[in-house]
């Protein structure tokens, strides 16, 4: 499957934190023959098993988060507006006049409704919106939208998948379905290379929350070596070239106390070495990623964190250089080529 088609199909899959089920059976169909074994544990994680050829050999976890965020509706009222409450980080000014689904026994189009600036006053013109004020309007009456809709169903952003050139497109949640197109990319190449050491592949869960997919699975799983895979920041005016990463220039890959420095050196060196740009990201403390709970899982595990420059990140209308999922996947495939032996000198890395 081209990255353009991959990356839109799993744009449109609904996978709000913690209800992700859905989306990870269809994950799960997707992905399958690219790998020697699926399974879907209890949390709604998607494992994938790429045997290698040495049975003594090492584990390396590739790991991208497959959830999204979104809201559950918290209320109905007699005239049919829907309250809702969020799941993740969202930022109630992106919501006014945005389109979403509701997903109850059948999925309901709804719309954020925004106060006209006409009706508004003058004190209140200049405010942000708070998430608990605002109403979802389906044009259906309260007592029609009751048989349809129930407290606690899902409702997320609806968005079209739009391709603003040959190499960038724009929709939703590529933060991070961007990561599990890259993992699709690396199960591809891992079918024409005979690597020695055992990779898993996940597409997370709850990321947006809690770090609960990410967390139970790699206690259960043991590996000895992660690699996380998220998106980052893409360049927009007036933001800091210090919190962002500019598209088109390959991944971030994360440097801080969270990462292993001999998986990162390696990084950069392999990266180097087949002439794959990539940026580098300061880390001084927590990540914000699933880095911060897999270094930590069991009796530890080495870490590095690879991240794909999204602008909007959070938004319905998040962009994305395609190019730049192509450069995260070729170094990371370069890293699973090590051998057993390499690999442990790398994890054995020590600083002066």
């Amino acid at each position: 499957m081209e990255i353009a088609n991959c990356l839109e199909y799993l744009s449109r899959l609904v996978a709000v934190a913690g209800f992700e089920a859905t989306a990870a059976a269809k994950i799960a169909e997707t992905f399958k023959d690219y790998c020697d074994e699926v399974r879907i544990d209890k949390f709604f994680n998607v494992i994938f098993l790429k045997k290698g050829f040495n049975k003594s050999a090492k584990k390396i976890l590739i790991t991208a988060h497959s959830d999204e965020i979104g809201f559950l509706v918290n209320s109905i009222d007699d005239k049919g507006f829907i309250g809702i409450s969020p799941i993740g980080g969202i930022d109630s000014k992106i919501l006014l006049a945005q389109e979403v689904i509701i997903h109850g026994r059948e999925d309901i189009p709804g719309i954020v409704g925004a106060m006209p600036p006409h009706l508004m006053n003058p004190e209140d013109a200049g405010k942000a919106v708070k998430i608990k004020d605002l109403r979802v309007d389906t044009g259906l009456k309260g007592e029609e939208l009751k048989k349809i809709v129930s407290i606690g169903d899902v409702v997320s952003f609806k968005s079209d998948f739009s391709l603003l050139n040959k190499n960038k497109a724009s929709g939703k949640s590529f933060d991070n379905r961007t990561g599990i197109v890259c993992m699709m990319e690396i199960l591809q190449s891992l079918k024409d290379i005979n690597h020695e050491n055992d990779i898993i592949i996940m597409a997370s869960t709850q990321e947006e929350t809690s770090l609960a997919g990410i967390t139970t699975a790699a206690f259960t799983l043991e590996p000895d070596a992660a690699i996380v895979i998220d998106a980052c920041h893409g360049d927009i005016p007036d933001l800091s070239k210090d919190v962002s990463s500019t598209p088109g220039k390959g991944p971030e890959i994360s440097i801080g106390p969270n990462l292993h420095q001999g998986m990162v050196e390696k990084l950069f060196e392999l990266g180097k070495d087949i002439c794959i740009p990539f940026q580098k990201m300061v880390e001084s403390g927590d990540t914000g990623t699933e880095a911060w709970a897999t270094q930590v899982s069991g009796c530890g595990i080495p870490t590095a964190l690879l991240s794909i420059p999204v602008r909007y990140m959070h938004t319905a209308v998040e962009t994305v250089n395609l190019e730049d999922i192509k450069y995260t996947a070729r170094i990371i495939t370069e890293f699973l080529r090590l051998s057993s032996e390499k690999l442990e000198k790398v994890l054995e890395w020590k600083t002066i």
